[in-house]
Protein backbone atom coordinates (compact mmCIF):
# COMPACT_ATOMS: atom_id res chain seq x y z
CA UNK A 1 0.00 0.00 0.00
CA UNK A 2 1.24 3.34 -0.52
CA UNK A 3 2.60 5.89 2.00
CA UNK A 4 -0.22 7.94 2.23
CA UNK A 5 -3.24 5.70 0.76
CA UNK A 6 -6.65 5.69 2.91
CA UNK A 7 -8.54 2.61 2.87
CA UNK A 8 -11.82 1.07 4.45
CA UNK A 9 -11.95 -1.93 5.73
CA UNK A 10 -14.57 -4.50 5.42
CA UNK A 11 -15.71 -6.83 8.51
CA UNK A 12 -16.35 -9.53 6.29
CA UNK A 13 -19.90 -10.24 7.92
CA UNK A 14 -23.10 -10.32 5.68
CA UNK A 15 -27.14 -11.03 6.19
CA UNK A 16 -28.96 -13.39 4.24
CA UNK A 17 -31.24 -12.31 1.73
CA UNK A 18 -34.77 -12.04 3.72
CA UNK A 19 -36.81 -12.02 0.16
CA UNK A 20 -37.29 -7.83 0.34
CA UNK A 21 -36.44 -6.44 -3.14
CA UNK A 22 -34.34 -3.04 -2.55
CA UNK A 23 -32.95 -2.78 -6.08
CA UNK A 24 -30.14 -3.52 -8.87
CA UNK A 25 -27.40 -5.48 -6.62
CA UNK A 26 -24.73 -7.39 -6.94
CA UNK A 27 -23.77 -10.21 -4.52
CA UNK A 28 -20.13 -9.85 -3.39
CA UNK A 29 -20.44 -13.67 -2.42
CA UNK A 30 -20.84 -14.37 -5.83
CA UNK A 31 -19.78 -11.99 -8.06
CA UNK A 32 -20.61 -13.88 -11.58
CA UNK A 33 -24.32 -13.80 -10.83
CA UNK A 34 -26.56 -11.33 -12.53
CA UNK A 35 -27.46 -8.31 -10.80
CA UNK A 36 -31.52 -8.90 -9.69
CA UNK A 37 -33.93 -6.24 -8.71
CA UNK A 38 -34.84 -8.45 -5.38
CA UNK A 39 -31.08 -8.39 -4.38
CA UNK A 40 -30.64 -7.14 -0.86
CA UNK A 41 -28.11 -5.40 -0.47
CA UNK A 42 -27.63 -6.40 3.70
CA UNK A 43 -26.31 -9.71 1.81
CA UNK A 44 -23.70 -7.67 0.45
CA UNK A 45 -20.64 -7.00 2.26
CA UNK A 46 -19.61 -3.55 3.10
CA UNK A 47 -17.31 -1.45 4.99
CA UNK A 48 -18.58 -1.10 8.65
CA UNK A 49 -15.26 0.93 9.87
CA UNK A 50 -13.60 3.86 8.11
CA UNK A 51 -9.68 3.59 8.81
CA UNK A 52 -7.25 6.06 7.85
CA UNK A 53 -3.11 4.01 7.32
CA UNK A 54 -0.32 6.40 7.95
CA UNK A 55 2.29 4.89 7.24
CA UNK A 56 6.15 5.44 6.46
CA UNK A 57 9.27 4.74 5.95
CA UNK A 58 10.77 5.70 9.67
CA UNK A 59 7.89 3.87 11.21
CA UNK A 60 6.31 6.80 13.31
CA UNK A 61 3.05 6.83 11.20
CA UNK A 62 -0.01 5.67 12.75
CA UNK A 63 -3.34 4.82 11.79
CA UNK A 64 -7.05 5.94 13.02
CA UNK A 65 -10.31 3.89 12.49
CA UNK A 66 -13.55 4.93 12.95
CA UNK A 67 -16.15 2.22 13.94
CA UNK A 68 -19.98 3.09 14.33
CA UNK A 69 -21.76 1.39 16.90
CA UNK A 70 -25.47 1.49 17.00
CA UNK A 71 -25.90 -1.12 19.85
CA UNK A 72 -24.52 1.63 21.58
CA UNK A 73 -25.24 4.27 19.93
CA UNK A 74 -21.94 5.31 19.55
CA UNK A 75 -18.78 6.25 17.31
CA UNK A 76 -15.63 4.63 18.21
CA UNK A 77 -12.55 6.17 16.88
CA UNK A 78 -9.25 3.84 17.83
CA UNK A 79 -5.59 5.30 16.98
CA UNK A 80 -2.58 3.01 17.42
CA UNK A 81 0.91 3.67 16.28
CA UNK A 82 3.44 2.08 14.20
CA UNK A 83 5.03 -0.66 14.66
CA UNK A 84 7.07 -1.81 11.51
CA UNK A 85 6.75 -1.61 7.73
CA UNK A 86 3.22 -1.76 7.12
CA UNK A 87 2.62 -2.74 10.65
CA UNK A 88 0.36 -1.15 13.59
CA UNK A 89 0.68 -1.63 17.43
CA UNK A 90 -3.62 -2.14 18.20
CA UNK A 91 -2.54 -3.86 21.65
CA UNK A 92 -1.70 -0.17 22.51
CA UNK A 93 -4.59 1.38 21.00
CA UNK A 94 -5.90 4.59 21.96
CA UNK A 95 -9.98 4.31 22.08
CA UNK A 96 -12.56 6.96 22.83
CA UNK A 97 -15.88 6.77 22.17
CA UNK A 98 -18.20 9.28 20.70
CA UNK A 99 -21.51 10.99 21.13
CA UNK A 100 -23.44 12.96 18.54
CA UNK A 101 -21.92 16.47 20.29
CA UNK A 102 -18.63 14.72 19.86
CA UNK A 103 -19.02 14.17 15.74
CA UNK A 104 -20.77 17.59 15.89
CA UNK A 105 -17.68 19.37 16.34
CA UNK A 106 -15.04 17.47 14.24
CA UNK A 107 -17.70 17.98 11.63
CA UNK A 108 -17.78 21.92 12.23
CA UNK A 109 -14.09 21.98 12.39
CA UNK A 110 -14.05 19.76 8.39
CA UNK A 111 -17.03 21.61 6.98
CA UNK A 112 -14.87 25.28 7.80
CA UNK A 113 -17.18 26.50 10.97
CA UNK A 114 -14.22 26.70 13.19
CA UNK A 115 -10.75 25.96 12.62
CA UNK A 116 -10.19 23.54 15.54
CA UNK A 117 -11.93 20.69 17.05
CA UNK A 118 -10.79 19.76 20.66
CA UNK A 119 -12.34 16.78 22.65
CA UNK A 120 -11.26 15.40 25.94
CA UNK A 121 -12.76 12.62 27.88
CA UNK A 122 -11.87 11.93 31.12
CA UNK A 123 -12.65 9.21 33.36
CA UNK A 124 -10.91 7.25 36.49
CA UNK A 125 -8.54 5.07 34.39
CA UNK A 126 -7.37 7.75 31.69
CA UNK A 127 -7.92 11.11 30.21
CA UNK A 128 -8.09 10.91 26.24
CA UNK A 129 -7.87 13.67 24.03
CA UNK A 130 -8.84 14.02 20.20
CA UNK A 131 -7.99 17.15 18.48
CA UNK A 132 -8.53 17.81 14.64
CA UNK A 133 -6.79 20.97 13.38
CA UNK A 134 -6.81 23.19 9.78
CA UNK A 135 -3.02 24.06 8.59
CA UNK A 136 -2.62 26.88 7.08
CA UNK A 137 1.01 25.71 5.67
CA UNK A 138 1.31 25.03 1.78
CA UNK A 139 3.85 22.69 2.55
CA UNK A 140 1.96 20.40 4.95
CA UNK A 141 -1.03 18.73 4.55
CA UNK A 142 -4.10 20.33 5.45
CA UNK A 143 -5.42 18.90 8.34
CA UNK A 144 -3.69 17.06 11.95
CA UNK A 145 -5.37 14.68 13.52
CA UNK A 146 -4.25 13.46 16.69
CA UNK A 147 -5.17 11.49 20.00
CA UNK A 148 -3.65 10.61 23.47
CA UNK A 149 -4.33 9.36 26.46
CA UNK A 150 -2.71 9.51 29.73
CA UNK A 151 -3.20 6.57 32.18
CA UNK A 152 -4.03 7.60 36.02
CA UNK A 153 -2.04 5.42 37.59
CA UNK A 154 1.56 5.93 36.31
CA UNK A 155 0.92 9.20 34.30
CA UNK A 156 1.87 7.57 31.32
CA UNK A 157 1.12 9.29 28.06
CA UNK A 158 0.58 7.50 24.13
CA UNK A 159 0.19 10.31 21.00
CA UNK A 160 -0.84 9.37 17.74
CA UNK A 161 -0.96 11.99 15.08
CA UNK A 162 -1.46 11.82 11.44
CA UNK A 163 -1.36 14.50 8.65
CA UNK A 164 -5.16 14.27 6.70
CA UNK A 165 -5.19 15.43 2.76
CA UNK A 166 -8.43 17.61 1.47
CA UNK A 167 -9.56 13.94 -0.05
CA UNK A 168 -9.45 12.10 3.51
CA UNK A 169 -10.48 14.67 5.34
CA UNK A 170 -13.36 15.02 2.64
CA UNK A 171 -14.64 11.21 3.13
CA UNK A 172 -14.01 11.33 6.63
CA UNK A 173 -16.83 14.55 6.52
CA UNK A 174 -19.11 11.88 4.73
CA UNK A 175 -18.37 9.28 6.36
CA UNK A 176 -19.57 11.25 10.26
CA UNK A 177 -22.70 12.61 8.13
CA UNK A 178 -23.83 9.17 7.65
CA UNK A 179 -22.78 8.23 11.28
CA UNK A 180 -25.10 11.24 12.86
CA UNK A 181 -28.44 9.50 10.38
CA UNK A 182 -27.57 6.36 11.08
CA UNK A 183 -26.97 7.38 15.36
CA UNK A 184 -30.21 9.01 15.15
CA UNK A 185 -32.11 6.36 12.82
CA UNK A 186 -32.89 8.60 9.88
Amino acid sequence: MPQNETRPVANNMSVANNGRGTGNRRSTANPEAPATEDADPRGTEFPADYTIYKPNPRTTGGVVRFSLNRAKAALFVDAANQSGEKQFDWENKITMKWNLSDIGQVLATLQGGQAQAKLFHQSEKANSTFELSVRDDPGRAPYLLGMSRQIAADKSVRKVAIPLTHGEAAVLEATLRTAVSRLIGW
